[in-house]
């Protein structure tokens, strides 16, 4: 069953900066993503990956098309067109987003960042807390560190942080962006076990990784964008034998 549903997204920005022109960074995306199922956008530098995160997330406001999320209690929802307060509460229980940057506030020390993520999704607070302190020891965040305040840790720190928070008491639907830039060998193979078994528990999840080893091993499809749209789709195996897909810009 697909928890995501995109039909016909346009995104486009006008540079007010500048001479008011519009440029257009997708162009009329149709994707879907099942339950269970990880979807790795491919493509170069500028093809759209992020924007359409950023989109189905509402970070960005489509500028026309149908995102379709169909929630825990079986119920459709077009988040292009929702308001701001509802899918604000939809990024609490439903729908998850873990970029390659920690944004936390200043002040808030690295579990009850953690655990407040958790309580979103409705886990009481022990059971939060619990959740985190399990998530941060399994990527390899020293307990030292819990009580310190988020802006002390280093990137590779912070990323790990970020995916605790981002999985914990799993969404339905997970949006990965680059979420192992920073990370060393050790570290990444952690984080990439996390996220494979986050689609064996029935997360849907739609990525971006500048890494082909990641792609091959979690991914159960690749989507290629090219200049907006969608150039190709298949197997990773398939997509990523093609010589011509660019996917590590």
């Amino acid at each position: 069953m697909n928890v995501l549903r995109i039909r016909e997204l346009v995104k486009s920005f006008t540079l007010h900066t500048i001479d008011g022109r519009t440029v257009g960074a997708l162009r009329g995306v149709d994707l879907d993503v099942a339950a269970g199922e990880h979807v790795a956008l491919a493509g170069s530098s500028g093809a759209g990956k992020s924007s359409l995160l950023r989109c189905v997330y509402r970070t960005y406001v489509p500028t026309a098309g149908r995102i379709l999320l169909r929630t825990s209690s079986g119920e459709v929802v077009d988040l292009a067109g929702l308001p701001d307060a509802q899918v604000a509460d939809l990024r609490g229980r439903e729908l998850g987003y873990v970029s390659q940057f920690l944004r936390a506030e200043p002040r808030r020390a690295v579990l009850d960042v953690v655990a407040r993520a958790g309580a979103a999704r409705g886990l009481d607070p022990d059971a939060a807390t619990d959740a985190a302190a399990a998530a941060l020891r399994r990527l390899g965040i020293d307990e030292r560190l819990w009580a310190m305040h988020t802006t002390v840790l280093s990137g590779g720190q912070k990323q790990r942080v970020n995916l605790a928070a981002g999985t914990i008491s799993p969404p339905r639907l997970l949006l990965l962006d680059e979420p192992v830039s920073a990370l060393d060998p050790v570290n990444r193979e952690a984080v990439l076990a996390m996220i494979a078994d986050l689609t064996g528990a029935g997360v849907a999840v739609l990525s971006v990784f500048h890494d082909l080893d990641a792609i091959e091993r979690l991914a159960t499809r690749v989507v290629v964008l090219e200049d907006g749209l969608v150039a190709a789709g298949g197997a990773p195996a398939d997509v990523l034998r093609n010589s011509a897909v660019e996917v590590a810009r």
